[in-house]
């Protein structure tokens, strides 16, 4: 059995009472696993027998640097042609089931826990060979190349073989589970698992430049988002803009894990060369 939430589909019935946690704010986004229905899915041009959620995609005023789906292939779907953007960079999360990969030639096999980084321009083919349905989260954003700085190769591993880092002064109850070297400035995005013990916490408000979309995988928190405290659970997406204050309890029985996208490592974008006219040399008035 998976250890994380995956979405199953379907419809509530016509009995249920409307809930309502699911909120769109001027600074982030709550959607609830209950969100997750047949009738939000949509289909995607070079795959088969595959449907996905669409959870966060760039909008203007908003978070603007990624986007992020739910995957849901069935046996004997996938794709020979997944990506249409050369310019973009992937990673996939599988959280339930098993998936053949093929990256820039060389073919894998993930199962769940399993993580892949596809770098822009890399050739990919994914199928799921097997009688059960597979889910995965699918991250895509444009690469923002750095002069003197190679690109980042593509790289698949699993949840299980990489050991979390506990953040400081917090005796073990708050760790991330990084894929990728903080100090490599080659990658502009950063996929990790946050794992919070029962009791751990974000104890300030984290106001940064970085936007994040978290996908709650297991357990259950509160969540300071802006001026609000939000209650998750598996399941549970959040999508945050640039310097939304954050914070964090884990009140739940078990640990809390969410898996967390952030841009990471450029200047940032201002309005292009020349947009406020020529550069002026030395001595120019």
């Amino acid at each position: 059995m998976s250890p994380y939430y995956t979405p199953k589909g379907g419809l509530p019935p016509q009995t249920a009472l409307h809930t309502g946690r699911a909120v769109f704010t001027e600074s982030y986004a709550v959607i609830p696993r209950g969100v997750f229905s047949d009738i939000v899915t949509s289909n995607l041009p070079g795959w088969s027998a595959t449907r996905a959620w669409i959870i966060a995609r760039p909008m203007t005023g908003f978070s603007e640097t990624f986007s992020q789906y739910v995957m849901e292939v069935a046996p004997d779907g996938g794709s020979d042609t997944p990506e249409p953007d050369s310019g973009v960079q992937s990673v996939i999360f599988v959280t339930e089931g098993e998936l053949w990969l093929s990256l820039d030639g060389q073919e894998h096999e993930l199962d769940t826990g399993g993580y892949a980084y596809i770098p822009a321009g890399t050739p990919w083919r994914l199928r799921n060979g097997t009688d059960h349905p597979l889910r995965f989260h699918w991250i895509r954003k444009l690469y923002e190349p750095a002069p003197g700085t190679p690109a980042p190769k593509a790289f698949v591993t699993n949840d299980r073989e990489v050991h979390a880092t506990p953040m400081p002064d917090t005796e073990g109850r708050w760790a991330t589970t990084r894929f990728v070297d903080p100090d490599d400035l080659a990658h502009d995005m950063h996929v990790n698992i946050v794992t919070f013990q029962p009791g751990g916490l974000i104890p300030f408000e984290e106001t940064h430049v970085m936007e994040h979309g978290l996908y709650v995988l297991e357990g259950k928190a509160v969540y300071r988002l802006n001026r609000d405290w939000v209650e998750v659970e598996a399941g549970d997406f959040m999508w945050l803009r640039a310097y939304c204050p954050q914070a964090c309890y884990a009140a739940g029985p078990g640990p809390f894990r969410y898996l967390l996208y952030k841009d990471v490592n450029r200047h940032v974008r201002l309005r292009g060369p020349g947009a406020f006219g020529a550069p002026r040399t030395a001595g120019t008035p």
